[in-house]
């Protein structure tokens, strides 16, 4: 009897801290991706999960649609709808609207706080200019932030990846989003050296469609070179062999037509945004003080991202690299899980808008 009262109760004061939080305002964390955008919630993880679309009715500037919802209506659109990503290559591309997005997914993951606004942690691209980082603080902030906490998703991803970023053994972190691709070396918790490219699952999808058309004679939407992607893409000349039937127009005749196309023409069509990427990390490699080579060496390279998810990349750059390459668990969730373990220091966070 005593037990179950002491659960109880131990119940009971959970609930209670939980929805004093509420009453005070959350902590959360968000990924803001050229894709998607994650909101984690402290003690409760990622919430919310959903496509960074949104679409506009141009003839009243209303907003019809967020999220899944907008993202169902790419291509579809009739001329006085605008569906669209307001966020390009990690950066902001149309402020209003990056800033209404936020504000949506924000309450849909915390509701309306009833006094306080929720502290945030947001993620951003390393190589992030300072214009660029004040206007996704400013955003943030409009959009109900009471403190605005910018961390870099390579940080981010190796936090999420679970490593342990604050020893000063070296680690190395790709991470291919949506929009660009990160490569960092850490130690002793931060960045030692790092570069960003414009580069990511985006390009990837816009690179099958330049192939096709040029090569092809076939025109395809972003969506269909997506599911080209996932379905028999490949990174590999020896990695997987499949085909599938492509449903486009014809860039000869403008009639729709039906062609076959295998993964290796997948392949030759990513070949130019992969090779970029390779160089990357093999610079960044090369600027690499030789203590932490050698502990990369040892450990291997954590690979972080949707983009990763592409068959054979991560075969590819342990290849390249000649290191072993590991593809984290949850590579799409990463980022967003890693700021969310930080927020248990959010009480030692500086303001970022205390930076500038």
């Amino acid at each position: 009897m005593t037990k179950k009262k002491t659960k109880k109760k131990a119940h009971s004061g959970l609930a209670h801290s939980l929805s004093l939080a509420n009453w005070l305002g959350s902590d959360i964390a968000i990924d803001l991706g050229t894709t998607n955008v994650l909101v984690y919630v402290k003690h409760q993880g990622v919430v919310v999960n959903e496509p960074a679309v949104i679409a506009v009715d141009k003839a009243t500037n209303q907003v019809i649609a967020i999220g899944r919802e907008a993202q169902s209506m790419l291509g579809r659109t009739p001329r006085h709808i605008h569906a669209y990503h307001p966020m390009q290559n990690g950066v902001i591309a149309d402020y209003d609207a990056t800033e209404y997005m936020l504000q949506y997914f924000i309450r849909k993951a915390i509701g309306k706080a009833l006094f306080f606004k929720p502290r945030v942690i947001i993620c951003v691209p390393s190589g992030i200019t300072n214009v660029e980082r004040r206007a996704v603080m400013e955003a943030a902030r409009k959009a109900g932030a009471r403190k605005t906490v910018v961390m870099e998703e390579p940080l981010a991803a190796a936090i999420g990846a679970g490593l342990d970023i604050a020893e000063s053994n070296g680690s190395m972190v790709i991470d291919i989003g949506g929009g660009t691709t990160d490569v960092a070396i850490l130690s002793l918790s931060g960045i030692v050296i790092s570069e960003s490219l414009r580069i990511g699952s985006n390009t990837f999808d816009e690179a099958i469609i330049h192939y096709l058309e040029k090569i092809k004679h076939i025109t395809i939407g972003s969506r269909t070179a997506e599911e080209l992607k996932i379905l028999i893409g490949t990174a590999l000349p020896d990695g997987r062999s499949l085909t599938a039937d492509v449903r486009g127009r014809s860039t000869e005749t403008g009639l729709p037509v039906v062609m076959d196309i295998d993964s290796q023409e997948i392949r030759r069509a990513l070949d130019e945004p992969i090779q970029r990427i390779l160089r990357a990390v093999l610079s960044i490699l090369e600027k690499t003080p030789p203590e932490l080579a050698a502990d990369i060496a040892d450990h291997g390279i954590v690979l972080t991202g949707g983009g990763m998810l592409l068959d054979g990349l991560d075969r590819l750059i342990s290849r390249t690299t000649g290191m072993a390459a590991y593809l984290c668990d949850e590579p799409l969730l990463c980022v967003a899980n890693g700021a969310g373990k930080s927020l248990q220091a959010m009480n030692q966070l500086k303001d970022s808008f205390e930076d500038i």
